[in-house]
């Protein structure tokens, strides 16, 4: 059966109002939400590749999005933090200002999963309406609630 979105975002794991504006510090910030997640095996691994992964190439996917990730023996399933920011968080490689952090963790053992994640998460960005109900929702229920609703549009 596919992944879900919406299977994979808890609301706890949703920061709407990323203090940090400098991208390592929101990284930290926004991973921290999976600090404790029952997927992580070890978070400090599990970080410490994601802030390599990140060094090594751009995360960045336009329209103010990142999607930081790491494919790591760290975690035992694919997991999910969101973090937004009114002012944004600078990303220097790209010269980009990210408002939506998308960090993602996946198993090196499932890269199918992993695939499919990003490119639903892909094509939720590229519809306008999308971006602007994830970067208006008021509550990480709605941020969920609105996620959901635009992967379900992909079905149908």
């Amino acid at each position: 059966m596919p992944v879900r979105l919406a299977q994979l975002l808890d609301p706890s794991r949703i920061k709407l109002e990323v203090r940090n504006t400098r991208r390592t510090a929101a990284l930290n910030e926004v991973s921290r939400l999976l600090d404790g997640h029952p997927d992580v095996a070890n978070y400090q691994g599990f970080y410490n590749e994601l802030l390599a992964r990140d060094r090594l190439d751009t995360t960045c996917l336009g329209n103010e999005i990142a999607l930081p990730h790491a494919r790591t023996e760290h975690v035992k399933k694919i997991v999910l933090a969101v973090g937004r920011s009114a002012k944004g968080v600078h990303f220097e490689k790209d010269d980009q200002n990210v408002r939506l952090m998308f960090v993602l963790g996946t198993p090196k053992s499932n890269p199918t999963d992993y695939l499919q994640v990003v490119s639903t998460l892909c094509k939720i960005f590229k519809d306008p309406a999308n971006r602007e109900a994830l970067l208006t929702a008021e509550t990480p229920e709605a941020f969920v609630e609105a996620l959901a609703a635009a992967e379900q549009a992909l079905v149908k």
